[in-house]
């Protein structure tokens, strides 16, 4: 298959955002990334951003916004963002405790997140949603992200974070093979037992394993870097992780 391109999630480095997000871009370009997932607009429309990337080269692989944002009258508005800023993956990052509280819970937004992609369909989007650790703790004999994902159509996209899954003790190869061609895109996040710091390629993560699969069974689209704990300044930690991830082959 051909090459999956290399994103980096804003969030990663949000306070360099909040001081100078065209700064930022600049030199997430010059660091060879070729996208990027954002994590709010820091007070930009969607034209000035889509104009800052297309003026770098970037494309958006992503946003992460919240569920509220793609309900009711809220969606068509949410939907128009969107399009102008030319991203197609609208992923919600986290759910209230309400959403999540037991099955019944998680089987009422797996039926809004039908409904969602459903209307996004149209207008070329698609919806998602990326997991932290609590989806791999069992509730009611069942792990949320199974009773989330196998009641869910293949419209709704697995946006799997592995770091995150090993936090919560949980493989992303059972989850990556379960539900085929619909992880379009993957948080690469390491993870380490022994070094809440590390960057990719310092902790527990089996990378190989991970892109053998995204790359056959996963349908994965973007792999997207990110990373939440920092042994150097934010903006050296996403270049240290490119670095690696280009020496590992991707």
């Amino acid at each position: 298959m051909p090459r999956i391109p290399i994103g980096l999630q804003l969030y990663s480095v949000r306070e360099d955002c909040a001081k100078d997000l065209p700064s930022v871009l600049k030199s997430v370009a010059a660091m060879g990334y070729e996208a990027v997932e954002f994590a709010g607009y820091y007070n930009f429309t969607a034209a000035e951003l889509r104009k800052m990337l297309d003026d770098l080269g970037l494309k958006c692989c992503g946003s992460h916004i919240m569920i509220d944002s793609l309900l009711g009258d809220k969606l068509a508005e949410t939907a128009e963002f969107h399009q102008v800023l030319g991203n197609e993956f609208l992923i919600v990052p986290g759910l209230s405790h309400e959403r999540t509280a037991s099955k019944e819970a998680w089987l009422r937004t797996a039926r809004d997140m039908n409904e969602i992609a459903e209307r996004l369909k149209p207008l070329g989007l698609k919806t998602g949603y990326h997991n932290h650790s609590m989806e791999f703790q069992p509730l009611d004999g069942e792990l949320p992200w199974d009773i989330f994902f196998g009641n869910t159509s293949e419209d709704v996209v697995m946006q799997f974070d592995v770091g995150n899954a090993l936090h919560g003790k949980a493989e992303a190869a059972p989850f990556l093979q379960r539900y085929p061609h619909r992880a379009l895109t993957v948080h690469l996040k390491e993870y380490s037992e022994s070094n809440d710091k590390a960057l990719i390629g310092e902790g527990d993560v089996d990378w190989p394993a991970i892109f053998n699969l995204c790359e056959t069974v996963g349908g994965t689209r973007y792999y997207i870097v990110e990373q939440e704990s920092y042994a150097y300044p934010p903006l050296e930690c996403a270049s240290r992780c490119l670095q690696t991830l280009k020496a590992m082959g991707k």
